[in-house]
């Protein structure tokens, strides 16, 4: 062979050997997020495309470790778990307001622990997104809780409330039994 041909094999080469590691890159990405985000990552790859999806939700990810997540002290929890029993018994006297109340809990239980960011103006979306990353199995529970709470006109009120206290009460479990803090 001549060397113009030995250097033609050694670029194909190394072409193939950077295409190979770039595509290994991809998949230990994907697998990656599909493993943090569960859900979550299927619901948003099935909303926006594999790579929009993935995209955003590496940013989200980035997002949420910058965040100082702690747990709550054991008086904490008691006293969120308490109040979350007061809610739960204005359920049959108002349901509307226990329903506003237990989403109001849960919100404060997330800017307690850390599920916020300083400086910005976070809405729910941004809020559930980050809550998905430590726990994507609860996101969807969350969102539909929220959702349920703005559908409390006509026949199918009550039962909409009912089934949004239920979400909240899984959220709210998961928040305060199933903690997961990175270090």
């Amino acid at each position: 062979m001549e060397t113009w041909e030995w250097i033609v094999v050694v670029a194909v080469a190394g072409l193939l050997v950077l295409l190979v590691a770039g595509l290994v890159r991809i998949r230990r990405r994907r697998t990656h997020l599909q493993e943090r985000f569960g859900p979550e990552y299927h619901r948003s790859v099935s909303d926006q495309g594999r790579s929009a999806a993935e995209r955003r939700l590496s940013e989200v990810e980035q997002r949420r470790e910058e965040l100082d997540i702690r747990r709550l002290p054991t008086a904490a929890r008691e006293r969120y778990l308490d109040e979350w029993r007061q809610a739960e018994a204005r359920f049959v006297h108002d349901p509307r307001d226990a329903v506003r109340t237990a989403e109001r809990l849960v919100t404060r239980v997330l800017h307690d622990r850390g599920y916020e960011l300083e400086g910005e103006d976070e809405d729910f979306d941004r809020r559930v997104e980050l809550v998905a990353v430590d726990h994507p199995n609860i996101a969807e529970r969350y969102r539909h809780g929220h959702a349920m709470l703005g559908h409390v006109d006509g026949a199918e009120a009550t039962e909409h409330l009912r089934k949004a206290m239920i979400d909240f009460r899984a959220v709210l479990d998961e928040l305060l039994e199933g903690e997961r803090v990175t270090a």
